[in-house]
C-alpha cells in the first residue's frame, strides 16, 4: 500500500500535468497546435512565392519543385498543396500547379515583404550583403499589407530591391530591368549590373566576395566556357560562367568613366601619398555610405595617407584638414587617382 502523502503527492501531479498539457491556449498542446498552425501557414506562403516566383520566368510549379524548394518531405507538401487548393489558392492541372487571384495576391504580399526588409537591411542597417536574404526569409511572413506601406513610405517607396529584383507594389505592379545574362556580353562591350542572384547561396556568396552589386558599370574582357572576365570598379574579376550567368547587365554604348578611369582602391595609398576622390562604390551604402560622403568623400576631393595603425588596418587619411581612419574593407571601395607619388619611410 501506498503511503496517503504519497497517494496525494500523485494524484497532484497528475493533474498539474493535465493542466500544464491541456489549458486552453497556454497549455503545451495549444501551443503546439499554434506552432503548428503557423508552420503550415509558412509553408503555404512560401509555396505560393515559389509557384509565382517560378511564374515571373515563364516556368510551371509542380509538387516536387515545391517540395524542393521548401525543403520539406514530399508526403507533407501534398497535405499543404490540398489545403492550398481547398482555399481557393491555386489550380492543378495534372503535375502543373498555377495561382489563383488570391493566391498571387497573398504571393505578392510576400515576395514585396521579403524585398522591402532586404532594402531595409541594406539602407538602415549594418547587416552584411551575406546576411539581407536569411534575415528576409525570417521576417517576411511578419507584416501586414497596411506595415508594408509604412515601410515602402519610410524608405522612399524603391521600386528595386539591393540585388536588383523589383519590388512589387501594393497593387502587385513591378518594373523590372530590360536585362541580359552577364554571360551574354561579347568583349569590348560594356553594360550595368542591373541584379545579381541572391540564390543557390553558394552563388550569392562568390558574388558577394567580387563585391558585385547593381550599379556598377563593367566592361567585357573574355567570354569563354572556361571562364568569363571583365572590368569593374576599378579591379578585373574572374568568374566561372556558371557564377556569371547570376548576374544581370544592361547593355550601354557610351563608354562610362567608371569603368574606364585610370585609379586605383584608396587602399593601395602608401603613407605621404596624395590622391583625388573619384568614386564611392555601390558596395557602400545607407548609413555608412552617408558618413563618409558627410566627411567629405565626394568626387574631386584631395585625400592623403597620413598614419597606418601598428598592425596596417586601419589607416588615418586626411581629408578637408581632418584626421578620418578608416578600415581597408571600407578604403578599397574609395576609388582614387594618384597625385603625388611621394611615399614617407
Amino acid at each position: 500500500m501506498l503511503d496517503p502523502l504519497i497517494s496525494i503527492l500523485i494524484g497532484i501531479g497528475i493533474v498539474a500535468l493535465g493542466v500544464l498539457l491541456f489549458w486552453p491556449e497556454k497549455g503545451l498542446l495549444a501551443r503546439y497546435r499554434e506552432v503548428r498552425r503557423i508552420t503550415n501557414r509558412v509553408l503555404r506562403e512560401d509555396a505560393l512565392k515559389h509557384i509565382q516566383k517560378l511564374d515571373f520566368t515563364g516556368r510551371s510549379a509542380s509538387l516536387q519543385s515545391v517540395a524542393g524548394a521548401l525543403e520539406v518531405d514530399a508526403n507533407r507538401v501534398v497535405n499543404v498543396l490540398a489545403e492550398m487548393e481547398e482555399s481557393g489558392l491555386i489550380d492543378r492541372e495534372g503535375n502543373h500547379l498555377t495561382l489563383t487571384d488570391e493566391g498571387r495576391e497573398v504571393a505578392m504580399n510576400i515576395i514585396r515583404a521579403h524585398r522591402l526588409w532586404e532594402q531595409y537591411l541594406a539602407e538602415q542597417t549594418g547587416y552584411n550583403q551575406s546576411e539581407w536574404h536569411a534575415q528576409a526569409e525570417r521576417f517576411e511572413h511578419d507584416f501586414t499589407p497596411e506595415e508594408l506601406d509604412q515601410l515602402a513610405g519610410a524608405l522612399g517607396n524603391p521600386i528595386y530591391d539591393p540585388h536588383g529584383d523589383p519590388i512589387p507594389s501594393r497593387e502587385g505592379m513591378v518594373w523590372d530591368h530590360d536585362r541580359i545574362n552577364l554571360t551574354d556580353l561579347s568583349p569590348h562591350q560594356f553594360a550595368r549590373i542591373v541584379h545579381v542572384g541572391d540564390e543557390p547561396e553558394a552563388v550569392a556568396a562568390q558574388i558577394e566576395a567580387e563585391g558585385l552589386l547593381p550599379g556598377m558599370f563593367v566592361r567585357m574582357m573574355e567570354n569563354s566556357k572556361q571562364r568569363v572576365r571583365f572590368w569593374t570598379n576599378g579591379e578585373e574579376h574572374t568568374l566561372a560562367p556558371i557564377v556569371a550567368a547570376s548576374i544581370n547587365v544592361a547593355i550601354i554604348n557610351e563608354h562610362p568613366e567608371e569603368v574606364i578611369q585610370a585609379g586605383i582602391p584608396l587602399d593601395q595609398l602608401q603613407r605621404g601619398q596624395e590622391a583625388k576622390v573619384l568614386s564611392l562604390s555601390p558596395r557602400l551604402r545607407g548609413q555608412e555610405r552617408r558618413r563618409l560622403m558627410d566627411l567629405g568623400m565626394l568626387p574631386g576631393t584631395s585625400i592623403r595617407a597620413e598614419v597606418s595603425s601598428p598592425m596596417g588596418d586601419p589607416v588615418a587619411y586626411r581629408v578637408r584638414d581632418s584626421l578620418i581612419a578608416l578600415r581597408s574593407e571600407q578604403a578599397r571601395c574609395i576609388h582614387v587617382e594618384l597625385i603625388t607619388n611621394e611615399v614617407q619611410s
